[in-house]
């Protein structure tokens, strides 16, 4: 669920900064262009797989849609008039990573998004599974536009104005969505421990 450890600006662009290099010309600023650019790679990029994953919930299509991302933020130039660069690139990989989603799938949580427990105990950390687990389905069957938010706010810990930047809905509508998700989430959590007893 972690982008590759080596993280470069070559390995998003593949061939394409030393292509973008060929001209002699252009050297001095197309060196200063990657650079530039590199070091955003460097900076954002773990910060936008969580963003994908967390909207794709797989980590080979959140890797793509990274480097989707990096590929035609670095064709285009609106890269270097970015006035909050998280907000704006959690904003891109966003939109790309939508694109990719089917139109209303239910996948299955995969074994290897599960939670991770800590537990002391072999009884505690099956407690723990179970809960973690529930508490994961949940969250799925959440409404789109509840879930999306509460991922955001809860795992990738946006704050509400880059949330609202990102999915460009207001930012009081984010702060209802975000109250409404968690009320949604405790109230059908209560309803399963109920069920349970």
């Amino acid at each position: 669920m972690s982008p590759p450890s080596i993280v470069s600006a070559e390995f998003y662009l593949g061939g394409e900064l030393a292509d973008a290099s060929a001209d002699a010309s252009r050297d001095l600023s197309v060196a200063e262009r990657e650079a530039t650019f590199a070091g955003l790679v460097e900076r954002h990029s773990r910060v936008m797989f969580r963003v994908a994953f967390s909207l794709l919930r797989n980590a080979q299509d959140a890797e793509d849609a990274v480097q989707e991302a990096f590929l035609k933020l670095y064709r285009g130039e609106a890269w270097r008039r970015m006035e909050d660069e998280k907000a704006f690139l959690a904003r891109t990989v966003w939109r790309v990573a939508l694109d990719r989603l089917p139109k209303r799938s239910e996948r299955p949580i995969e074994a290897d998004e599960e939670f991770a427990s800590g537990a002391a105990s072999p009884e505690t950390s099956a407690v723990r599974g179970a809960q973690s687990a529930l508490l994961r389905r949940m969250i799925d069957a959440l409404p789109e536009e509840l879930r999306q938010v509460l991922v955001l706010s809860a795992i990738e810990e946006l704050n509400s104005r880059e949330i609202a930047e990102m999915i460009e809905v207001p930012e009081g509508t984010v702060r209802t969505r975000l109250m409404r998700a968690k009320e949604e989430l405790k109230r059908r959590y209560q309803g399963a421990k109920e069920v349970r007893r």
